[in-house]
């Protein structure tokens, strides 16, 4: 009977309803839900069911942004790699490319996920999200870079080009870009869905 009445956390289900098509959304997190209840919760307890019911809204949560992170991230290790094997002191034809293709990348996620799901929120979030994984694929490949070239021509490229510290913070700072370009690509999917029912 307590088990029937335990909920989840109620950010985890939050999270889960915006990752989902508007679709999906009421049978996989009834689903999930029902699962977490009647199995899950009088096998392992709360706390541990918690964390599974976490683990399975990360599941859905990587589904809906793993291309788009890896789109991202790409871009990223692309320049990172650009500005230590070709170096220059010329970095506007280079920060202009790959700060246009990574609002492209950040808006598209955020307007195709605020489309299917019909939720301004879940543009922004997924956007959000996405800049934060591609943050960390991006300094794990940034730092297999570093290991492969770290002599000393590529070590003054990269102070050259903003030294270490902006390859491995700067992605993270992505969440900032990626709020205001996911309220902007959400507000097209919304606009684009208003003009269809007209």
């Amino acid at each position: 009977m307590i088990a029937e009445m335990t909920r989840p956390p109620e950010w985890a289900e939050a999270v889960l309803r915006l990752s989902l098509n508007a679709a999906d959304r009421e049978n996989v997190s009834g689903d999930l839900l029902e699962e977490y209840r009647a199995s899950i919760v009088p096998i392992r307890g709360k706390t541990a069911a918690d964390r599974w019911y976490v683990g399975q809204v990360a599941g859905f949560v990587w589904r809906a942004t793993w291309v788009w992170a890896f789109l991202f991230s790409g871009e990223f290790v692309a320049r990172t790699a650009y500005d230590w094997l070709v170096p220059t002191t010329d970095f506007a034809t280079r920060s202009a490319v790959s700060t246009w293709s990574g609002v492209a990348v950040l808006f598209f996620a955020a307007m195709w996920t605020a489309w299917r799901s019909r939720s301004f929120t879940a543009g922004v979030l997924i956007a959000m999200i996405t800049s934060q994984i591609a943050a960390v694929i991006s300094v794990v490949s940034s730092a297999i870079l570093f290991a492969i070239w770290h002599d000393a021509d590529t070590q003054r490229a990269i102070a050259g080009s903003g030294g270490l510290a902006e390859v491995f913070m700067l992605p993270f700072a992505m969440i900032v870009p990626a709020l205001i370009v996911g309220g902007a690509g959400s507000a097209a999917a919304s606009l684009g869905r208003r003009m269809l029912r007209t």
